[in-house]
């Protein structure tokens, strides 16, 4: 077994077995989907049915496939970087416990040593997404299905690659972190405000023009973005099937967040992949620089 086999399958033995940890990162999503269909289903289904012009009929299951739709997308868009950061948090507690110092000092690099930290909090992440992904899809198909097969793949890449995102950016802000008071601070503001800020919470299409315009220089916004165009898709679909204009289905993209746009240009779903994935591997090339520079200043 080589030397980051070995880091990486002990940061995520670690990881499980603090219990503490790992049902912070699994339940988040639990918590997070009965509060949005306990507390927000109603509201969505007001809004979208506010939003149809009284001419058109929409049957109640379609209302509900959106409603599902909506929620899933918005509590996967989420879980995807918060669970990350509580994923992440093991990092940090080896340098509270003083591990790190031990781990640096032997004749590991120090890009093995912080890709170690790195590759674990994926494969964590990664478990408790797809889980999470798994008990959403569930819902919808209790709720109202109409996603496809390539959907649902789709919906698993875009879960993949904004754990890729998440991971990378928990990685930098837990770098700079040393203490149990940090984590604490630093978690409750990623949790209460990433949701927000991503366009998760409330639709960007909401926020005031200079808001819209700085939130779409953000990565996670096209993340959030290409999760709710995969969940939505199938009930759009379906929705101008059943002769509802394109003009209308066009508004309700617009509404929902599927369609980003970087200062009135509307930003394809292909550039909003580019993104993500240029975003992620810069973040993880600053990653590694920053613990380069720290074995070599330490």
């Amino acid at each position: 077994m080589s030397v980051s086999t070995a880091l990486i399958k002990r940061n995520v033995k670690l990881f499980f077995k603090d219990k503490g940890m790992f049902l912070t990162s699994l339940i988040t999503p639990a918590i997070l989907l009965v509060l949005y269909a306990t507390f927000l289903a109603g509201v969505y289904r007001d809004s979208f049915t506010s939003g149809i012009p009284d001419a058109l009929e929409i049957s109640g299951d379609i209302v509900d496939g959106l409603v599902g739709s909506q929620l899933i997308s918005s509590i996967l868009a989420v879980s995807c970087v918060t669970v990350a950061f509580c994923s992440n948090f093991l990092m940090v507690q080896d340098k509270v416990s003083g591990t790190i110092k031990d781990l640096r000092m032997s004749p590991v690099s120090s890009a093995t040593l912080s890709m170690s930290y790195y590759m674990a909090t994926l494969l964590s992440t990664l478990i408790i997404c797809f889980v999470a992904a798994g008990i959403c899809l569930v819902y919808v198909a209790v709720t109202g299905w109409y996603m496809s097969l390539a959907d649902v793949f789709l919906l698993l890449l875009d879960i993949l690659l904004l754990v890729l995102l998440g991971t990378a950016f928990s990685s930098i802000v837990n770098f700079f972190l040393s203490t149990q008071g940090q984590i604490s601070a630093v978690g409750t503001i990623i949790s209460a405000g990433y949701g927000f800020i991503c366009g998760a919470y409330m639709p960007i299409s909401s926020f005031s023009e200079g808001l819209q315009e700085a939130v779409a220089f953000l990565p996670g916004t096209y993340g959030t973005a290409l999760v709710r165009n995969h969940a939505m898709q199938g009930v759009l679909a379906e929705m101008e099937g059943q002769g509802v204009p394109e003009e209308v289905i066009e508004g309700m993209r617009d509404l929902l967040d599927c369609n980003i746009y970087f200062f009135e240009k509307q930003v394809d779903v292909p550039v909003m992949y580019a993104i993500l994935i240029a975003a992620t591997t810069l973040l993880v090339v600053v990653y590694i620089m920053l613990n380069v520079f720290r074995k070599r200043q330490g």
